[in-house]
C-alpha cells in the first residue's frame, strides 16, 4: 500500500490537504482520495473519489458525493512508424468530452493536440526538448478557438529541481514556477503568477508540499 499527503497553502485562500491510498491488485490500482473536507465536523463523503486505474490503459473515478463518473481511456499506435498517444476523457456529470493525441517525431521533438467535443475547443503544443541531456523544454501552445499563443520554458537541473515559466496571451497572465521532485530532499512546489494587465502588479503565491509513504503487508 502506498500512501501520499499533499499540503498546498495560498496567500489568498485558506490552506489546504489532500491525502491519496494506493493498493495494487494484479495490475490495476485502486485509490482513494480525501481531501480535509472529508474529515472536518468528522467523517464524511466530501472530497472522497475512488479511482480504478491500469497504468497505460484506462481510469476510472468515481466522486462519491456528486456521484459522478469520470472515464478515461489511453492507447499507443502506431503510424508511419511513428508512435501516436490517444487519450479519450468523458466526464459523465459536466457532459465533458475532450479527445488528446501526441506524436513522438523523435526524442526532441513532440506534437500534441486536445480537442473538446460540444465546445470545440481545440490546443496544438508543439514541445522542443534543448540539449544533449534535454534539460530545456520550450512548449508554443496554440489556441484554435481564441486564436491566441501560450508560451512555457522549463529548465531541469540535477537533483530533481527544475523552474518553469509560462505567459499566456489572452490573459496577459506570467506565471513562475519552483518544483523539486527528490526522495532525499523532499518534494514540493513553490509557483507565483502575475497579471500583467492590472495597474498594481501583485503576485499570487502558492505552495505545495507532497509526502510519500509506502507501507508493506
Amino acid at each position: 500500500m502506498k500512501a501520499t499527503i499533499k499540503g498546498r497553502y495560498e496567500a489568498e485562500k485558506s490552506s489546504s490537504a489532500v491525502a491519496t491510498l494506493a493498493v495494487k491488485s494484479g495490475d490495476v490500482n485502486l485509490k482513494a482520495s480525501m481531501t480535509d473536507a472529508t474529515f472536518v465536523n468528522g467523517p464524511s463523503v466530501n472530497g472522497l473519489i475512488l479511482s480504478l486505474d491500469k497504468p497505460g490503459s484506462f481510469i476510472i473515478d468515481y466522486n462519491v458525493p456528486k456521484k459522478d463518473f469520470r472515464f478515461q481511456f489511453m492507447n499507443t499506435v502506431k503510424v508511419l512508424e511513428k508512435p501516436v498517444s490517444l487519450t479519450y476523457v468523458h466526464a459523465r456529470g459536466d457532459n465533458r468530452t475532450a479527445l488528446d493525441t501526441s506524436v513522438a517525431f523523435d526524442p526532441a521533438n513532440k506534437v500534441t493536440m486536445s480537442y473538446a467535443f460540444g465546445s470545440g475547443n481545440c490546443k496544438v503544443k508543439y514541445v522542443y526538448a534543448h540539449g544533449e541531456m534535454r534539460r530545456t523544454m520550450i512548449e508554443p501552445c496554440y489556441d484554435v478557438s481564441k486564436n491566441v499563443w501560450d508560451f512555457a520554458m522549463t529548465r531541469k537541473f540535477e537533483g530533481g529541481d527544475s523552474v518553469k515559466a509560462t505567459y499566456q496571451t489572452s490573459a496577459k497572465t506570467l506565471g513562475l514556477e519552483w518544483n523539486r521532485d527528490s526522495k532525499v530532499n523532499g518534494c514540493f512546489k513553490i509557483s507565483a503568477s502575475f497579471n500583467l494587465a492590472e495597474q498594481n502588479i501583485k503576485p499570487k503565491i502558492m505552495a505545495e508540499s507532497t509526502l510519500h509513504y509506502e507501507f508493506l503487508f
